[in-house]
């Protein structure tokens, strides 16, 4: 009996013990996924954004910003090749494409998207329209996902390759056709182009599209405010990146166009309505320290969204939404965001030579670092390092040749080398390892000019 209970007494000394180390070591794994950037570096737009100069003069980009927000409204027909839109149907395949059951799409997804698509009437209705709210453009014709295999790290969820981009409210559309169900249009933005569904936006006759392209445009500056028509009626959120026409004011607010839907379902009606005046602004925001600070902390206020999708924004998104209430036009994906302006290839060069390139040309917030499929912002020094501002979903992880990720899924403040205190991290798959060229922005070039 005495052996007994000695023996009970070490299985409970064992278990008490295991029980601590078990949760010693969970408390340890979560410590080590600490991203030591986050930690040390600034998380404040204000730190860096201090140190710019306040009186750069930005006015021959500036003054291009409407021609490039409304140029879809110029066109006649769609300009892209039916070929070019239809790139989605030759790429994704039954073998590696998942749906929301993260089962295997079968080929008749493909078939059905495909004769719902209507392509043989591509480029025939080529009406003029506006969105009536935030607006997911998707690659097929449907709301239901294309992941590629969930057991991949960086792939799954939240990774549907079926969605291109969102669109703000209110923003200027060209239509080229419904699909055969007429649930849907293919639609081209002034970024983008895709499938959107047919109660979203409204159509606009002549004189209501020179009405609104004619106004002087406000760019919202405030964050998720909602936005009432004048009998109170919700209408949309405000976004940095939206902008609306001006029709007047008064001391306290802006009185601003909207569209709605009228009677007859597509075709739009124009309204007036009101908008604090701490929401927007009347002026392109001169490029100073304190709207530099205000426009990145209203852009951090999402998370990482892929695509845009459930109205957050990826990495190109957030620096194009940025850069909007400064009258700076960016396009949308991060590879045509890092051919704007004054390019410098860091192709080829080692980790010090790409360190030495970006700190003799860098020019703080209006610089971007492109690496394929990712933009990062350069916004200046933290303790003799560059430091870039930018919206990213993960760092690469690597352990007995399992790739994973540490999932961040926010816009930060880092260093080029975020993660490197991290066990597995892979230094080949670092920022700068990776980034393969820098761009001023705001030096002169064709994509702020081009229509």
């Amino acid at each position: 009996m005495v052996m007994q209970m000695k023996n009970l007494w070490i299985v409970l000394i064992l278990f008490l013990l295991g029980g601590c180390a078990v949760h010693d070591a969970k408390k340890s794994f979560l410590e080590s996924s600490k991203i030591a950037d986050l930690e040390r570096i600034p998380q404040d737009a204000a730190y860096f954004s201090k140190k710019i100069d306040d009186n750069v003069s930005l006015y021959e980009i500036q003054k291009n910003y409407n021609n490039m927000h409304f140029h879809i409204w110029n066109m006649q027909q769609p300009k892209e090749k039916l070929e070019s839109i239809k790139w989605a149907f030759n790429t994704y395949r039954p073998s590696s494409s998942y749906g929301e059951n993260l089962q295997k799409l079968d080929q008749s997804f493909f078939d059905t998207m495909l004769e719902n698509a209507n392509f043989d009437e591509y480029g025939t209705l080529n009406a003029k329209g506006l969105t009536l709210r935030e607006l997911n453009l998707r690659v097929f014709p449907t709301i239901r996902p294309l992941l590629r295999d969930p057991s991949l790290a960086g792939e799954g969820f939240p990774f549907d390759y079926l969605q291109n981009s969102t669109v703000h409210a209110n923003a200027p559309i060209f239509i080229s056709h419904y699909s055969k169900n007429r649930e849907w249009a293919y639609v081209f933005a002034s970024f983008a182009s895709g499938w959107v569904r047919a109660h979203e936006f409204v159509i606009l006759e002549d004189t209501q599209k020179d009405f609104w392209q004619n106004r002087a445009q406000l760019a919202i500056v405030k964050e998720g405010e909602a936005i009432y028509d004048m009998d109170g009626n919700f209408l949309f959120s405000s976004k940095i990146g939206m902008v609306l026409p001006y029709v007047a004011q008064d001391e306290t607010s802006y009185t601003v166009a909207v569209a709605k839907a009228g009677v007859n379902g597509q075709k739009a009606v124009l309204i007036d309505t009101k908008i604090p005046k701490e929401i927007a602004t009347k002026e392109i925001l001169p490029f100073s320290a304190d709207n530099l600070t205000k426009a990145i902390s209203e852009v951090s206020k999402t998370n990482y969204g892929w695509g845009g999708m459930y109205e957050q924004r990826d990495c190109s998104s957030t620096l194009r939404d940025m850069f909007t209430p400064f009258g700076i036009w960016l396009p949308r994906n991060s590879y045509q965001q890092g051919r704007v302006g004054k390019i410098i290839s860091l192709k080829d060069l080692d980790d010090e030579q790409k360190i030495k390139t970006i700190k003799e040309n860098a020019v703080p917030f209006q610089t971007i670092l492109y690496k394929k499929g990712h933009v990062v912002l350069y916004v200046g020094t933290y303790e003799d390092e560059i430091v870039v501002f930018h919206n990213v979903w993960g760092i690469k992880t690597k352990q007995n040749g399992i790739e994973g990720r540490i999932v961040i899924g926010k816009p930060i403040f880092s260093t080029l080398k975020i993660g490197k205190e991290q066990p597995y991290y892979v230094e080949e798959a670092g920022l700068l390892k990776t980034i393969s060229s820098m761009n001023i922005i705001t030096s002169r070039n064709e994509a702020f000019t081009k229509k």
